[in-house]
């Protein structure tokens, strides 16, 4: 499979490198999903949202979507954060009005021990082609963003079966028996590396890693369970070396991609209430920090002193607002940073603080990006 290496907006990977660009660049988390008519259509030939993320065509063409209304800078792969434990062999499944299910939780150490990194061009080829035809598909026009959800996120999923307010059996796992924990953490985390690894082979330009419900821990829970797994990701894709059982390499043969050879393929870590924790971040070997609102991102750039590039971070509740305020709540966050990063506005990627809602209203994100650009034009 043949596709350009070359960019013709690079604006989103100047900035992760905290290189000057013409203006800020902007994604959205969930800038793909169910607030956009076009995705409830997708969704609709599918028949399911597993169906649908499982076929690399449709999964293709709902990445695709929000870049035809809107003047995005990055593409990110629609998937899910639970194929990878659902390809460990617990069988994901989804409840309408309940999410993500598991037929056969992680509850024991006995559970964790028959645990494995899934081959990443087998049980994950799904995924791996959908990385390969969303890049054929943009042909250069912008990066695309693979990703993965962090091992503590996943291990909630994983131990609980499903979702939960309190997350009550997988912190009782971490205290009851932080060794059993640990282990599950080590497998989950070799194989979010060689799944990231696999998807930078497969053409993904910029990774994101997803530590949603990291911002539920404690701050020596999270200094335990959370952030020593992110750090190691960070230092393992930052060496390019896959992990254990990773068959992420590139395949010979006629439909094997032409990677970017020799370009470094920045990663970005996102937590939900990850603002305790920035200092440490910063340090973790990542390229860019994502935040919620529940930091400044002058406050943020003020304490990261560039040594990483900063994404966010508008309040997603933002977007119920009138188009007029939607562009005052835009300004003041362009404005946040530049306050805290010495009237500077390199090394800034717009997003949200966290991902878009379902009755959210397609014109007031077309607002807020055409505003981002617009009023933060050099």
């Amino acid at each position: 499979m043949e596709y350009s290496v070359h960019l013709k907006n690079d604006r989103f990977l100047r900035a992760l490198r905290r290189e000057p660009v013409d203006c800020t660049p902007v994604w959205l988390m969930r800038q793909a999903g169910r607030y956009l008519p076009e995705y409830r259509a997708t969704r609709a030939q599918a028949g399911s949202f597993l169906a649908m993320a499982m076929t690399p065509e449709l999964a293709c063409e709902v990445t695709l979507q929000p870049l035809r209304r809107f003047d995005l800078d990055a593409a990110i792969l629609f998937s899910d954060i639970l194929t990878v434990p659902n390809a460990m062999g617990l069988g994901l499944y989804f409840i309408d009005g309940e999410g993500p299910k598991f037929e056969r939780p992680v509850r024991s150490p006995a559970d964790i021990d028959r645990l494995a990194v899934p081959d990443m061009e087998t049980e994950l080829r799904y995924v791996m082609d959908a990385v390969r035809l969303i890049r054929r598909e943009l042909d250069g026009s912008v990066p695309l963003i693979g990703f993965s959800g962090s091992p503590w996120t996943l291990a909630c999923y994983m131990v609980e079966g499903g979702g939960s307010k309190e997350w009550g059996r997988v912190k009782a796992l971490a205290l009851n028996e932080p060794a059993a924990m640990h282990k599950l953490l080590g497998v989950v985390t070799d194989a979010v590396i060689a799944y990231l690894s696999a998807q930078r082979a497969a053409g993904a330009q910029a990774l994101q890693v997803f530590d949603t419900w990291g911002g539920t821990l404690s701050p020596s829970m999270y200094r335990e369970f959370s952030l020593p797994y992110l750090t190691r990701i960070a230092r393992a894709m930052d060496s390019g070396a896959p992990a254990r059982g990773s068959t992420g390499s590139p395949r010979t043969g006629g439909d094997s991609p032409r990677t970017d050879t020799g370009a470094h393929t920045p990663l970005i870590l996102f937590g939900k209430g990850n603002a305790p924790h920035l200092d440490a971040l910063f340090d973790s070997g990542a390229d860019a920090i994502g935040v919620d609102w529940t930091v400044t991102l002058e406050d943020a750039a003020r304490r990261a002193n560039g040594r990483v590039a900063l994404q966010g971070n508008l309040d997603p509740a933002m977007l119920y607002g009138s188009p007029d305020a939607v562009r005052a709540q835009v300004r003041m966050a362009l404005d946040s940073y530049r306050d805290g990063n010495g009237g500077s506005r390199e090394g800034h990627v717009f997003n949200l603080g966290h991902g878009m809602s379902p009755d959210m209203n397609p014109e007031h994100v077309a607002v807020l990006v055409d505003e981002v650009h617009r009023y933060s034009a050099r």
